[in-house]
């Protein structure tokens, strides 16, 4: 092929990679841009346009042929909302039902009934010259810590979403009791609308090139929760309170140069740009929208935007922040700039930078190169953040509104049935900070009234709002996303109830208790992690060809006592890194299995640090698992999702990640 026919063909490419959704694919290894990728990375190795470093993977390539700054000016700030392909049904349209995920839920709200939100606003009083005779909490809420203030937003946003879920009026109570008390905190600092557990001396900080730990962060989660106690659980004094800060933000940021604030912005920046773009949405008022844009962090959009990874060395959660606030920028003005920086960065973490759990990050950063994670699994202690796959699913939610896609759902599904589920004890309700990977490792977690990590706080917020993804909708029907058992009660009258166990059983049934009188599409997930033989039976009859990873679309005039049964034979999998094939995990289905490792004598305090603290303890032996493990397991008939295998005389255990509350390992030598 000539010079000229190969650059036609690498911009062919490139719009089929980068281009349009249609044509776009997207997923974890193994997904269809795999296939996409690779044939891209052949032709770009004989491109002039190729720039690439060492053993970069395509991701790490420039893929965008002008790479001149696009965000240099940020231009229109009018409202022009997107119409979303698919829509969510609200949290009270959804109802959890027996099963994993409603005892996580009840475990979590039992530990928020058990804090008392005097002692959660005691360092806003005493920051507005206000009595508390309060004990002050510890952890990350002790008075002396600089991120105090945090968790009652978290525990703001958790009223509101467990209230919208759930109806419990006592949540609602607690969330309203904080925003009048913190409305009596903010009148009594009377500083333009500030609002916090500190002083604005941090701001100060922060300004003048200081080290000071997130007050943006912080800003950021308490007005997340007033907007969510706002639009989940009619609080309109939230609104009031939320625009007092708002003011005060536009005042604080207006009042420096671009130059300053990037500045601020290159060391700390919170969700800033997100939740003042949700605010001119809720309020159809554009200034917020140019008040979010000054923290929009060009030397991470740009790349992005030109579809190259450079998120080596950056810190995780804070990042994956920022790109929430693109996408919701994209939402709320139809800029597609934005849009093209959330499609890229989900693609490049998604595929390259993500464990088999579903999760990212090694010590809450990207410490390594796209496709590089196999040297890292086995080492260090702190693998995924937990808050990292909070935002990462929330992310998800936002692309799935955009363009409904299985491959998205298979993603979500993972994070949710390992890593999430995997962090909560379901007697407790406490959650830990890290999901460590290292072979020995175990789970640590959080205290009633010591810790408040920032993990903690997300889960407070995500075990009160595990239906937000189950289901969704279109002008034509309804998706059938996640197999959890649930009853939906749409506002339009149709009624569906799930009954099912999965993953402990790999089959789910769909009852219809009502229809509507009309024709309607369902449309019911077939998975990526599929065998090639799923069934789908309406009334006990077979019913279209389900194809693994995509949509089973059933358009009828549904009836009351209709019923949807779908078998979905799931298969074992050795997952294996790109950049070392000899280390694997063991996947059933999308269920991450775990090497049992014996706990062995563990010092208590060692049980509620951050993450495990390996060097403290003994190493524990792991076997090295053979390449023909997939054919050796064994279930248990009395335990699901348990298997046996007997390797070189010994027996070895395995259960779910999410399941194992000793010492395990998830990765292992493969022979």
């Amino acid at each position: 092929m000539d010079f000229a026919s190969r650059v036609i063909y690498i911009q062919k490419l490139h719009q089929r990679v980068s281009g349009s959704n249609e044509e776009r694919g997207i997923g974890m290894d193994g997904l269809r841009t795999a296939v996409r990728r690779r044939e891209l990375t052949r032709w770009l190795a004989i491109s002039p346009f190729a720039v690439c470093a060492g053993t970069a993977s395509a991701q790490d390539q420039v893929w965008s042929y002008d790479t001149s700054p696009v965000f240099g000016e940020l231009g229109r700030t009018s409202l022009r909302p997107v119409t979303p392909s698919a829509r969510g049904f609200s949290l009270a349209e959804v109802h959890l039902l027996n099963g994993a995920l409603l005892d996580a839920q009840r475990a979590n709200v039992a530990y928020m009934k058990r804090i008392d939100i005097d002692r959660l606003l005691h360092t806003f009083r005493l920051n507005a010259g206000l009595p508390s005779d309060a004990k002050p909490l510890g952890g990350w809420e002790a008075p002396e810590i600089e991120l105090r203030g945090h968790f009652a937003g978290h525990y703001l946003s958790a009223c509101a979403l467990g209230y919208a879920s759930t109806g419990d009026t006592e949540l609602k109570r607690r969330g309203d009791a904080i925003v009048e008390e913190l409305a009596i905190c903010q009148r009594a600092l009377d500083a333009g609308g500030y609002l916090s557990a500190f002083p604005t001396e941090l701001f100060d900080r922060l300004a003048s090139g200081k080290w000071v730990w997130a007050p943006f962060y912080t800003l950021h989660k308490i007005m997340a929760g007033l907007l969510d106690m706002h639009d989940l659980a009619g609080n309109r004094a939230a609104l009031q309170v939320l625009l007092g800060m708002a003011t005060w933000t536009d005042t604080w940021t207006a009042a420096r140069d671009e130059a300053a604030m990037l500045r601020v912005i290159n060391q700390e920046f919170g969700g800033m740009n997100d939740i003042l773009y949700r605010l001119a949405a809720v309020t159809q008022d554009a200034r917020w929208i140019a008040v979010g844009d000054r923290f929009t962090k060009k030397s991470v959009f740009e790349p992005l935007f030109h579809r190259k990874d450079t998120l080596r060395g950056l810190h995780m959660n804070e990042h994956v922040a920022q790109i929430l606030g693109a996408a919701s920028r994209f939402d709320t003005t139809g800029d597609v700039r934005f849009r093209q920086v959330a499609d890229f960065f989900w693609d490049t973490v998604v595929e390259g930078r993500t464990y088999a759990t579903g999760g990212s990050s090694n010590k809450e950063h990207w410490i390594v190169d796209s496709n590089r994670l196999g040297f890292e699994a086995m080492k260090g202690d702190n693998h995924q953040e937990c808050c990292c796959a909070y935002n990462m699913m929330k992310l998800t939610a936002q692309r799935f509104a955009w363009r409904p896609d299985v491959a998205l759902i298979d993603y979500y599904e993972r994070n949710l049935l390992n890593h999430r589920l995997g962090m909560i004890d379901p007697k407790t309700g406490m959650t830990g900070y890290f999901l460590s990977l290292t072979p020995g490792a175990w789970k640590t977690r959080g205290t009633e009234d010591t810790t408040f990590w920032c993990c903690n706080g997300t889960a407070l917020e995500e075990f009160n709002k595990l239906t937000s993804m189950v289901y969704a909708q279109d002008d034509d029907g309804i998706f059938v996303n996640l197999f959890v058992p649930t009853r939906l009660e749409t506002k339009s009258g149709i009624r569906l109830r799930q009954e099912t166990s999965f993953p402990a059983q790999s089959r789910t049934r769909l009852v219809v208790e009502a229809g509507n009188r009309r024709e309607w599409t369902l449309r019911l997930r077939i998975p990526g992690w599929a065998s090639k033989d799923p069934r789908v039976l309406i009334n006990g009859k077979p019913a279209g060809t389900p194809e693994p990873g995509s949509y089973l679309a059933m358009r009828r005039r549904w009836k009351r006592g209709d019923v949807v049964d779908l078998e979905l034979p799931m298969r074992m999998t050795l997952e294996r890194f790109n950049d070392r094939p000899g280390v694997g995990a063991l996947v059933y289905g999308p269920v991450v299995l775990a090497q049992q490792l014996a706990m062995g004598s563990m010092p208590p305090a060692l049980l509620t640090t951050q993450g495990p603290e390996m060097a403290k303890v003994s190493p524990v032996a792991v076997t090295a698992l053979p390449a023909d493990i997939a054919d050796r397991l064994r279930p248990e008939p009395a335990s699901p999702l348990t298997f046996t295998a007997d390797v070189n005389g010994r027996n070895l255990l395995f259960k779910p990640i999410s399941d194992s509350w000793e010492r395990y390992a998830v990765y292992a030598p493969v022979a």
